[in-house]
């Protein structure tokens, strides 16, 4: 079974919904979770907001925390994963912002992605340096270590 299987058959059992915020991944969190038969029982929606405009308006990042901390920061990961749990009226959401490739710089590399979880408990950041994998490659893990953190917070 699968991880996206795993999360939708225990939210199922919860009665929990689950929601994402992405940006880097373009919505593969949520292809992969709605990849599973049953999954409009525990996923109303996903937002994808690639740019930091998309980040304001649509999750509610605020502007100062963007020019402060930069996109690609575990703070405004966690205000993408709190922005997404309050428009989806969800349970849990998991927000994914990072440096896919190519390119980056000597202070945001590329492979670097932060993601924020939220649940009514709070909300839990981190940073993952994955390394220059390639574009295609970072954002997979990317979406693999985000489907793993809606996982373990089931």
């Amino acid at each position: 079974m699968s991880v996206a299987e795993r999360i939708v058959q225990r939210a199922t059992e919860l009665g929990l919904k689950v929601t994402t915020g992405e940006s880097c991944t373009g919505g593969l969190v949520a292809a992969a979770i709605t990849d599973v038969a049953g999954s409009s029982a525990i996923f109303g929606r996903g937002v994808i907001t690639y740019s930091n405009a998309a980040k304001i308006a649509l999750l509610g990042v605020s502007a100062a925390t963007l020019e402060t901390h930069g996109a690609v920061s575990e703070e405004v990961a966690g205000e993408m994963a709190q922005g997404a749990r309050a428009t989806a009226a969800a349970d849990i959401a998991v927000s994914i912002t990072g440096i896919a490739g190519p390119g980056g710089s000597e202070f945001k590399p590329e492979g670097r992605v932060c993601f924020g979880i939220a649940d009514a408990a709070g909300v839990h950041t981190e940073t993952v340096e994955f390394g220059a994998l390639g574009r295609a490659n970072v954002r997979a893990a990317a979406r693999d270590h985000a489907l793993a953190l809606v996982a373990a917070r089931l």
